[in-house]
């Protein structure tokens, strides 16, 4: 009997592709081990183990795998099925899932290594000169990568110098695959056996009494040794004996000293963990009840609780119930700089349980976290992460905690999978027959409504931890101030009084504008000309720290211009206002006083926020500005007032969602003042201060927001009345771009008649080169979902075969909001 196997490639393929396997290996391989199999002419890949069984495939001859790579699976069968939903749900493929679960580290691909043909006799005088250059390198290295031989050329098309010489047969050609996952060993030494007893300590002292230095080291080894019943690190040793580590080195040499490696794990737990979880109060215990007697009928409830009504505690208790259970606990949050500082209360609580999983860890950390909850360890009963750690092979789920959950950043844009956390949550969630909390102080209109259907459970806590009053939130009306001449740069006369009365009482503040950079828009006041990006179509940023011209979107950059590029007059001025020039204007207004900023440029490494949240914690900062980074969630005990510096350019922004956004950002932002016993206050600075959602923002009304803003949705059949499927044309032809996307749209309008909007160009409509087209497809609340999508994917399948439109990149976004 032949056996075959289906696996799933890290690449988008529409179906499993098959390889034949003898017996053995049949009887061997469990669905969920990785396996490197060859694919296409040349290439190998790490595939996963999908199903086994004995039905060769039609189409193709089925070649055979190259090795096992696990002896046990590193996918759980639950992960896989959460994975096809996925893929089904999203319109992507189960690879492209894969490619974005799994770290990178577990992912190999072949490398090409180049080596030289022994048997062959070369003539070097036949060779070109670039063939030349690489046969040379070889002469004295047996083996080189594609990439080395990049370096030695300096140039990027090398394939076909190589492809040359291997016609030639002066190189061979061989894929390997390297392991990614280098475990992290630590140096530690030890006495050796021949110098344990006393005498022989003596005398070896004796005999190193000419090397003072060596002597002090094993003096020192002796009395750590003595003191601490633990393994010494090299590390320690040098430092407590004030030696080099050459002198270690000589020892070790010379046979006293013996070196050996622990396997350590990367990420290692700092804190006391046993610090007990604090004492609900009564509007909290009375939460806490009704969340527990929920959870025995339904298995997903929404807790809305103002900012500041202590919701973090309330998860904690829920999370240690599910910890006696046995079980583990999932907690996503929407930005990495939350994790920073909640991560440190969790792991107080909860000591070395707590695991951390988001983007900014290394590849080998990622394989730490994913092997500790495979193996079901103690060091990962409660993950915290942002929404990739959704994605993890959890083997006894509990509970998920969805935080923040209205925010958009859960939703995953580029590369596919293009799903959204919280939904897949309340699925992975089911799957395990485990319970889903949604929370937030402003909830997305989406689970708002689902908790007024009766299909999640609705439970409020109106009041602040403490019974803190809500801050005092004040409209302030910049046409006004402008015309009285008021207004010192961007700062109103009413926020610098209240910002002189805050520092003066030793409070911090905090001030929010939504952009970046120094200011959006270079203009030459002469001709009007303001310069724009090559690759995209917007104005570029100008960014003074580094004096230089950016582009928000693709990254270009060129230094600032000193003359306008069209009139060629010095006449260069800048227009509105980012990040950094509210902090150069705060450093002129208060010049003593400390000023930090948080965006995307100051928080760009590893610890980037952790730096700037601890500093502001310490209050080694005064005043912190900041992007929309600032409104999720952070706790800071002494900001008494928050600036919103322009609450405009939220407002008019054309997108459906802009008014239950700007209302979220505003809410979430003005949360973030009087968080302790005293009161905080806000100001908005507004060119329309009677606008209807700051009119709702100051006076804290969520219910009169989603009545007036879900009376638009169901006028204009937008989610959640109607679900959204949104379909993006990219190609660098303006006209091949038009021309696909009409026909795409006119397919679709013989299916689903007036529910398509388009094909319409975004406001930017050319981005890293690309033209930009947009087709929506509404989908009402009696159409079914899953045969929408087939009738979408059939018109796909169409649209490929055209070949004019084969280069046209086609993005399928569900639910693109």
């Amino acid at each position: 009997m032949t056996y075959f196997l289906d696996v799933i490639l890290p690449i988008p393929l529409q179906k499993a592709f098959t390889y034949h396997i003898t017996k053995a290996e049949a009887e061997f391989l469990t669905i969920g081990m990785r396996v490197a199999v060859p694919f296409g002419k040349s290439k190998i890949y790490t595939a996963l183990v999908y199903r086994i069984h004995n039905n060769p495939p039609v189409a193709y001859e089925a070649k055979t795998i190259h090795q096992i790579l696990d002896e046990k699976p590193i996918v759980t069968e639950v992960q896989l099925k959460h994975w096809e939903w996925m893929a089904s749900y999203y319109m992507c493929s189960i690879g492209e899932v894969m490619r974005a679960a799994m770290p990178n580290a577990f992912i190999l691909e072949s490398e090409t290594i180049i080596s030289k043909n022994e048997k062959n006799e070369v003539n070097d005088l036949e060779l070109k000169d670039d063939e030349f250059l690489i046969y040379e390198a070889l002469q004295y290295q047996s083996s080189l990568k594609i990439q080395d031989v990049v370096s030695i050329l300096d140039k990027k098309r090398v394939l076909p110098v190589i492809n040359g010489l291997v016609e030639k047969g002066v190189l061979n050609l061989q894929e390997e695959l390297y392991e990614k996952y280098q475990p992290k060993l630590v140096r530690y030494v030890k006495l050796h056996e021949h110098h344990k007893s006393e005498k022989q300590l003596q005398e070896l002292l004796d005999e190193l009494s000419r090397a003072p230095k060596q002597r002090e080291v094993i003096l020192t080894l002796f009395t750590l040794e003595a003191s601490e019943n633990k393994p010494i690190q090299v590390s320690e040793l040098v430092k407590r004996s004030g030696a080099s580590s050459a002198t270690v080195k000589a020892l070790i040499d010379k046979g006293i000293l013996e070196e050996y490696h622990i396997k350590t794990d990367r990420i290692q737990f700092e804190g006391e963990g046993d610090a007990d979880s604090k004492i609900l109060n009564e509007a909290q215990t009375e939460a806490f009840n009704q969340i527990e007697t929920t959870f025995n009928t339904r298995s997903v409830a929404l807790l809305h609780g103002v900012t500041s009504s202590g919701k973090t505690e309330i998860y904690v208790q829920l999370i240690e119930k599910q910890l006696e259970l046995g079980k583990q606990v999932l907690y996503l949050l929407p930005e990495i700089a939350l994790t920073t500082q909640l991560v440190q209360r969790l792991q107080d609580y909860f000591g070395e349980k707590v695991a951390v999983f988001h983007s900014r860890y290394s590849g080998n950390e990622r394989v730490e976290v994913w092997n500790n909850l495979l193996n079901n360890s103690e060091k990962a009963q409660v993950v915290i992460g942002a929404r990739s750690a959704l994605l993890l092979p959890f083997s006894n789920l509990g509970l998920i905690i969805v935080d923040e959950e209205h925010e958009q950043s859960y939703k995953q844009f580029d590369p596919a999978p293009r799903y959204h956390a919280r939904d897949a949550a309340v699925v992975l969630a089911n799957m395990h027959n485990a319970k889903t909390l949604l929370g937030s102080a402003t909830p997305s209109l989406e689970s708002y409504f689902n908790a007024s259907q009766g299909k999640y459970r609705l439970i409020e806590l109106k009041t602040r931890y403490n019974n803190v009053l809500m801050p005092d939130i004040e409209l302030v009306d910049l046409a006004d101030k402008y015309k009285r001449k008021r207004m010192k740069g961007h700062f109103s006369d009413r926020l610098i009084e209240e910002m002189t009365e805050t520092l003066e009482q030793g409070f911090q503040i905090i001030l929010f504008q939504n952009r970046r950079g120094f200011s959006p828009i270079v203009e030459c006041i002469t001709c009007g000309n303001s310069p724009q990006c090559p690759n995209c179509d917007v104005s570029l940023t100008y960014h003074q720290y580094r004096d230089q011209l950016r582009c928000h979107y693709c990254g270009y950059n060129s230094a600032m211009l000193k003359s306008c590029q069209a009139c060629g007059n010095a006449t260069l001025d800048t227009k509105g206002f980012g990040t950094e020039q509210i902090e150069e204007e705060v450093k002129v207004l208060f010049p003593e006083k400390k000023v930090a900023r948080m965006d995307l440029d100051t928080t760009r490494g590893k610890y980037g926020f952790e730096k700037i949240i601890n500093s502001f914690e310490q209050r080694e900062v005064d005043i912190l500005v900041g992007t929309q980074m600032l409104t999720k969630g952070l706790d800071f005990r002494h900001v008494k007032l928050v600036g919103i510096m322009n609450a405009d350019n939220l407002l008019n922004f054309p997108d459906f969602r802009a008014h239950e956004r700007s209302y979220q950002l505003m809410a979430q932002v003005s949360g973030r003042a009087g968080r302790t016993d005293i009161r905080g206050k806000v100001l908005i600075q507004t060119y329309n201060p009677h606008h209807n959602i700051l009119q709702q923002v100051s006076t804290n009304a969520y219910k009169d927001m989603y009545a007036e803003q879900m009376n638009d949705r169901y006028n204009y059949k937008y989610p959640p009345i109607y679900r959204l499927i949104k379909i993006t044309f990219k190609h660098k032809d303006y006209n091949r771009v038009n021309l696909a996307a009409d026909w795409y749209a006119k397919s679709l309008r013989q299916v689903f008649k007036a529910n398509v909007l388009g094909p319409e160009f975004p406001p930017i409509s050319r981005i890293r080169n690309l033209y930009n087209k947009n087709i929506l497809v509404k989908i009402p609340q009696k159409q079914s979902l899953a045969k929408t999508k087939e009738a979408i994917l059939k018109i796909d399948n169409s649209f490929n075969s055209v070949k004019d439109f084969r280069s046209v990149r086609v993005v399928l976004n569900v639910d693109n909001y």
